[in-house]
């Protein structure tokens, strides 16, 4: 199948876009391209993400959401608990609640929002 679009980039809301940029910019080894209180993007070279303030932004939380989930990010880490630490030492916390802690974890970033972190099979 074919498409008329290609994919420019994903933009996140945000309360704190240039500290959403900071934390994921380490998570991900990418450079910070742009940051300001309103705006902030990082990316690879390749592939980037923007995050774009939104007052009184709050993340969903995780199990129990104080509001819907509208999206979350997956990454495919080589030790789990390796990367758990380094994610946790960057500003995550960790839900109690862990449905495959085998296999993935989920983890919140410094906002609320969830991400897993995911051995790839």
């Amino acid at each position: 199948m074919s498409g008329f679009a290609t994919l420019a980039m994903i933009n996140l809301d945000a309360a704190d876009p240039a500290g959403q940029a900071r934390f994921y910019s380490e998570v991900l080894g990418w450079k910070v391209l742009h940051s300001q209180d309103e705006y902030a993007m990082i990316g690879d070279g390749s592939s980037s993400i923007g995050f774009g303030q939104v007052p009184g932004y709050s993340g969903p939380g995780w199990p129990q959401e104080s509001a819907p989930k509208r999206y979350h990010l997956d990454f495919y880490v080589e030790d789990l608990d390796k990367a758990e630490e380094q994610a946790l030492a960057l500003g995550a916390t960790k839900p109690a609640e862990q449905p495959q802690p085998d296999r993935w974890r989920v983890l919140l970033d410094p906002s609320g929002q969830p991400f897993d972190i995911c051995i790839k099979s």
